[in-house]
């Protein structure tokens, strides 16, 4: 596994909390714009820069990329972001309640993504990706990490252990969600370069559009460039590595829009084609196998007939997808389908009452969570999972460290 340092941008040591935001595809439009109402130095003001514009603006438009290259541009000037004055990695740890990991910030080759040595397991949404890499370009800029995951090594665990009782964090604060952030710089990079030659793969936990995108941008940026050697920036991409044994993963829910044209009646009797049926309560699946469904102002709890034992379709998201969202409710490819919506387990099954009683949704799907080894085999299979499989807590602040080229 190719890792080095790089000289990036951070927030002025003034300015951390004021910068740092959450990554941009965790919250929508209107979550966006209230978080970073009255805080000019929010990273939110450059990563989902349609908040700065009227409510319904196209998210998409050039002025919106535009936007957030001035506003990026406004927050070098000013230095509320500056420049690293050598090349660093840094160690990035997140407390949430009882949870603790502890990961390396680096830069990552594409070509180690592009030759499977990164390797995923979830196919991107076309409009996000294209929105992603868009703004990468405009920016010159990976304003956030993507998140991978690889196989426990102690070597590295005991440098990092080292590193952090020797030396005093640089970054050291509580979020507004009760998560800690706290982050010791190396500089230099010091030996993680040489530990992470014994990585032999590592897997895109997290990031899945950010990855994407920083590929295709290489490969713009190398068309353009008939000397290209490999080593230029825009062939290197920012990401944190988290050890397997350390993560924590979260159900990603679904909502459906509607019910395809079917009463509530007509569509329960198809999913009784499908499944058990019972009335339940609204905690979440505690066993694969389960899926709990709300609609109608009641929480249902479904057991499938059918049995599958491939590993990407005895997934709970595969089989709610090829038995019932794709024939029954017409959602042919969720990836590109306007009418479902992915809510991560974070948010809880009162989310998903709350959507649905407010008339937003027709009814939504509790899952349970997939696990880390099963993300690891299928990604090592090359299969890939159905979109928004995984959620991972705690999230990685955006801003903490920036990657230009």
């Amino acid at each position: 596994m190719r890792i080095k340092p790089f000289q990036g941008l951070v927030p002025h040591s003034s300015k951390t909390e004021s910068v740092a935001s959450v990554p941009y595809d965790v919250v929508n439009t209107e979550e966006a714009r209230k978080l970073a109402s009255g805080n000019s130095d929010s990273l939110l003001n450059v990563s989902r820069a349609e908040i700065n514009f009227d409510d319904g603006y196209n998210a998409y438009s050039d002025n919106v990329y535009e936007k957030a290259k001035d506003n990026f541009n406004k927050l070098i000037e000013s230095n509320v972001l500056v420049r690293e004055e050598e090349p660093c990695v840094y160690i990035y740890r997140q407390i949430m309640n009882e949870h603790v990991q502890t990961g390396l910030v680096a830069v990552s080759h594409v070509d180690d993504y592009n030759e499977n040595i990164i390797r995923k397991h979830e196919k991107t949404r076309p409009v996000k990706e294209d929105d992603r890499t868009k703004l990468a370009s405009t920016l010159r800029a990976h304003l956030g990490p993507v998140f991978l995951t690889y196989r426990n090594e102690e070597k590295i665990n005991q440098e990092i252990t080292n590193h952090v009782n020797s030396n005093s964090p640089n970054v050291d604060f509580v979020a507004d969600d009760g998560v800690q952030h706290t982050c010791w710089k190396v500089s230099g990079g010091g030996r993680f370069p040489e530990l992470f030659n014994s990585v032999k793969l590592a897997y895109v936990a997290d990031g899945h559009h950010r990855s994407a995108s920083a590929a295709r941008v290489s490969t713009e940026y190398r068309n353009l460039n008939d000397f290209n050697s490999g080593e230029e920036d825009y062939n290197w991409f920012l990401t944190v590595f988290f050890p397997d044994s350390q993560l924590k993963v979260l159900p990603y829910n679904r909502v459906v829009n509607d019910l395809n044209g079917l009463s509530n009646e007509e569509f329960m009797i198809e999913v009784e084609k499908l499944a058990s049926v019972s009335v339940s309560d609204n905690i979440p699946p505690s066993t694969p196998g389960l899926t709990k469904m709300f609609i109608s102002g009641c929480w249902y709890e479904l057991r499938w007939n059918d049995k599958f034992e491939d590993p990407v379709s005895c997934l709970d998201v595969s089989i709610l997808q090829e038995l019932l969202l794709g024939p029954v409710l017409g959602i042919d490819d969720p990836r590109t389908n306007s009418r479902i919506n992915f809510i991560g387990g974070i948010r809880g099954n009162e989310e998903l009452e709350r959507l649905v009683s407010n008339g937003n949704y027709a009814v939504a799907f509790s899952m349970h969570p997939v696990g880390v080894s099963q993300l690891m085999d299928i990604a090592d299979s090359g299969k890939i999972m159905p979109p928004k499989s995984t959620w991972f807590e705690p999230k990685l602040r955006s801003g903490l460290f920036i990657h230009t080229f």
